[in-house]
């Protein structure tokens, strides 16, 4: 079955730069999805919204039958597990440039960026409370928020305002991200941050100022921890790291 996708500009400009590899592995996890390819890339296992249901993915079964740059396109799909594979399986075949690389966690580079500045964080991340304390102002923007959090409703409001934007890699897989940078003022310093993130310079053609996501450096470890439900800061085998403009 043919699946509806989407049309989406960073798509539209990263899969053509793509080089192609064998699938060795996917692995669809309860929080992530892995490919393995050329590398081992990651995407996050977004939550089916209709309950326990979703489409069937395409070719389930022979996925590891495809080539990489196939599997890419995936991440076009409407549907969230097919997205989840198609930008993990990008994240499989880009060459990450280590020597332009800082080895940092993202909340220590947002509580730097941040300082006495407003601050947009779209996603409800573990950090954010000791996030709050450190920089002049946070906006906590969330699907389902919590007390003191802001709806997703009220991105179109509150981003353009930010001096300092952090967009989840997760907006990538449901199909937000372009949306969201669009949203941001020139100037802001815009930070795309999780496993999801593609740790490419397309980004940066995009909006993106700063990427901060992850390198497997040991496959086995990720997925082993990934098919037994890990969350990120029980996966093993990753170096977390930051690109800059």
């Amino acid at each position: 079955m043919q699946r509806k996708g989407r049309t989406m500009g960073i798509l539209d400009d990263l899969l053509p730069t793509l080089p192609d590899a064998p699938v060795r592995k996917v692995l669809v996890g309860v929080h992530w999805t892995v490919v393995c390819s050329r590398g081992c890339g990651m995407a996050s296992t977004l939550p089916v919204e209709t309950g326990h249901r979703h489409g069937d993915v395409r070719d389930a079964g022979r996925l590891a039958e495809k080539g990489a740059r196939e599997l890419a396109e995936y991440a076009r799909s409407s549907d969230p597990v097919e997205a989840a594979i198609g930008v993990a399986a990008v994240n499989s075949l880009l060459e990450v440039d280590v020597s332009r690389a800082v080895e940092m966690n993202a909340s220590r580079v947002l509580a730097a960026r941040g300082r006495g500045k407003d601050v947009a964080l779209v996603g409800s991340f573990p950090f954010a409370p000791r996030l709050r304390e450190e920089v002049g102002r946070l906006w906590v923007i969330e699907k389902r928020p919590a007390e003191g959090e802001h709806p997703a409703e009220a991105a179109a409001q509150l981003i353009p305002r930010a001096d300092v934007v952090a967009l989840t890699g997760s907006a990538l897989v449901n199909g937000t991200l372009d949306g969201l940078l669009a949203l941001c003022r020139p100037g802001a310093t815009v930070l795309v941050l999780g496993p999801s993130t593609p740790m490419s310079p397309v980004l940066f053609d995009h909006g993106a100022t700063l990427l901060s996501g992850v390198l497997v450096v040991d496959e086995e470890a990720v997925l082993r921890t990934v098919a037994e439900g890990a969350c990120f800061r029980q996966v093993e085998g990753v170096r977390l790291l930051t690109l800059a403009r």
